[in-house]
């Protein structure tokens, strides 16, 4: 049996904002970009893992949920209670400096973990957690 990642989900209450943060701050591929009953989802990708996406979806794609249970999700939204992404990079300093350039919102300076990595953290538009980290070598 071959089981892989295929795609991930990030909730993301203004795709157009996250657009800009994915593709033009990242370097991501958009992918797909799709209608459905009034949500928009929309994929992204490393041109270097083409079999790999992320799908920037509403924060809750239910169009028959309650109002009450819209803005709890929003609210969670907010407070970047709900998905986070890991990415790898061979430079995290150099993306650091890339991403702040871009308006990251900081949440983490590279700094080396007693895990093995040296890793980053940002908020992206949405309020989502993004870290970026490199294996530490010697």
């Amino acid at each position: 049996m071959n089981v892989k990642l295929s795609q991930c989900f990030i909730a993301v209450d203004d795709h157009d904002k996250a657009l800009a943060f994915y593709r033009d701050a990242l370097g991501l591929e958009v992918r797909n970009d799709v209608g459905f009953e009034g949500m928009r989802w929309v994929t992204v990708g490393s041109p270097s893992q083409p079999d790999v996406e992320i799908v920037l979806e509403p924060p809750l794609a239910d169009p028959n949920a309650s109002a009450a249970d819209r803005q709890a999700m929003a609210e969670l939204l907010a407070k970047g209670m709900l998905r986070g992404v890991i990415f790898s990079t061979d430079d995290v300093d150099a993306t650091f400096e890339h991403v702040r350039a871009a308006g990251g919102e900081v949440l983490q300076e590279p700094v080396d973990q007693p895990y093995g990595v040296r890793d980053c953290a940002f908020r992206d538009p949405a309020g989502n957690m993004l870290r970026f980290s490199q294996p530490r070598t010697g």
